[in-house]
């Protein structure tokens, strides 16, 4: 590409776009993709310039161009022209140039392709589409046609599924979180509800394990859910799973991985204690409550509790009471360590992922079939899950998996040593 193809035409641009700025950058990120490509096919011929034919020809060279096509972006549509590469051995096999860049068949930016599931979610209905991606992209918006987003539809339903049947056999989770997500819009049962578990890999990362509809977190729903991904070849249950009081997980749960620690959320055990008490005392409860898994150390925290339960046993035992019957289970995250505390003490990754769901299900006026529903929170989890970061104190985890004893978040030196001793035998 010589340098005068580099030169934007101002005047054009003016006469032929209402937005200059838009055009600008529209014209400019035109001209930057085709230097791209040009540099991936120059790169390509060079790396294979020891491939000879029996002429002593090389065996890949420039072959003109594909036909031009017109990429959907966030700025617009872009016209793209990408540069053939021709083999002159194909009978062998040989590698193919495909651009990074532009690959084949693309028509939407990658961009482009999470913001059309996340105006579904967000609220937009399928109707109403067109004329908020033209405001936001302009005229090329018209190619998005209400068929296209259910065709897109479609298409996300059939990822789902195959997502539901992926082998499970290299995972191995060491924490979970699970929990019923109960959305305003009417599936097709309304006593349904979306069973969720997340959970966090070797390496730290968090991930989208499971979504499935369930009849009111039944153990025989999680029960279910849990034994498909033991079928699916996930072989170990976490350390720990961090959950609220519903019963049908616990159990469900106890009967498939027995070694799995439990863990109570605090969020959820807060909430449930506040609501019976009055509300001019719930402010100063709340301050009460957090006291106890604040605290630094197990003793503290049993001492924050004792301190709870004289104070408002007299008044309120109903309050007491829901918060003395799991008080073993909130404890469990004293025995790993204190870096991974914040994560092990809520299912905060679920409610905060899941915020944006009940906003799309509250804006919508009908009911939801049960594969939409599903389909839906999956695209949004899975757009969501590009963005979770990393626990803190990831390398700490091989420590949990090899059974090391934490104490108030700290590694025991003794249980330590014989940990690394058997490993070394």
């Amino acid at each position: 590409m010589t340098v005068k193809d580099n030169v934007i035409n101002f005047n054009k641009l003016e006469s032929s776009t209402q937005d200059f700025l838009t055009g600008l950058a529209r014209q400019g990120a035109q001209q930057m993709i085709a230097v791209a490509i040009e540099a991936e096919v120059q790169a390509f011929i060079a790396a294979h310039q020891s491939a000879l034919t029996n002429n002593g020809l090389q065996q890949y060279v420039r072959n003109g161009h594909l036909p031009q096509r017109q990429i959907q972006t966030g700025i617009g549509e872009i016209s793209v022209t990408v540069p053939r590469v021709r083999d002159r051995l194909p009978e062998l096999g040989g590698e193919k140039f495909h651009s990074s860049i532009i690959p084949p068949y693309l028509r939407r930016s990658k961009r482009m392709e999470e913001f059309l599931p996340l105006l579904y979610l967000k609220g937009i209905s399928t109707g109403d589409f067109q004329e908020v991606i033209t405001a936001l992209i302009g005229e090329t918006a018209s190619k998005v046609s209400p068929s296209v987003i259910s065709h897109l539809k479609a298409g996300w339903e059939k990822e789902y599924e195959a997502w539901q049947k992926r082998d499970l056999s290299s995972k191995r989770y060491v924490y979970w979180w699970a929990d019923g997500i109960y959305l305003q819009a009417r599936m097709e049962e309304e006593k349904n509800c979306v069973l969720v578990i997340m959970g966090v890999t070797d390496t730290g990362n968090k991930e989208l394990i499971a979504i499935e509809s369930g009849f009111r977190e039944s153990k025989q729903s999680w029960a279910t859910l849990i034994n498909d991904l033991k079928r699916r070849k996930l072989r170990m249950g976490p350390e720990v799973a961090v959950g609220d009081g519903a019963l049908g997980f616990w159990g469900a749960l106890s009967e498939t991985f027995p070694k799995t620690r439990h863990q109570r959320c605090w969020f959820h055990k807060t909430g449930n204690v506040l609501n019976k008490l009055p509300k001019s005392l719930q402010a100063k409860a709340k301050s009460d409550i957090a006291q106890i898994w604040m605290a630094a150390t197990r003793k503290d925290a049993y001492q924050a509790f004792d301190a709870f339960i004289k104070s408002y046993e007299a008044k309120y035992p109903k309050a007491c009471e829901c918060l003395l019957k799991d008080k073993e289970e909130l404890m469990t995250f004293y025995d790993f360590p204190a870096e991974h505390w914040k994560h092990l003490r809520t299912t905060n990754p679920i409610e905060s992922t899941f915020a944006t769901v009940r906003h799309r299900t509250k804006r919508s006026k009908g009911c939801f079939s049960r594969t939409t529903i599903l389909t839906m929170v999956f695209k949004l989890c899975q757009s969501a899950q590009q963005s979770w970061n990393r626990i803190h104190g990831f390398e700490h985890l091989d420590n949990v998996i090899k059974g090391v004893v934490f104490k108030d978040g700290i590694a025991q030196l003794k249980s330590l040593e014989r940990t690394d001793k058997k490993c070394a035998a």
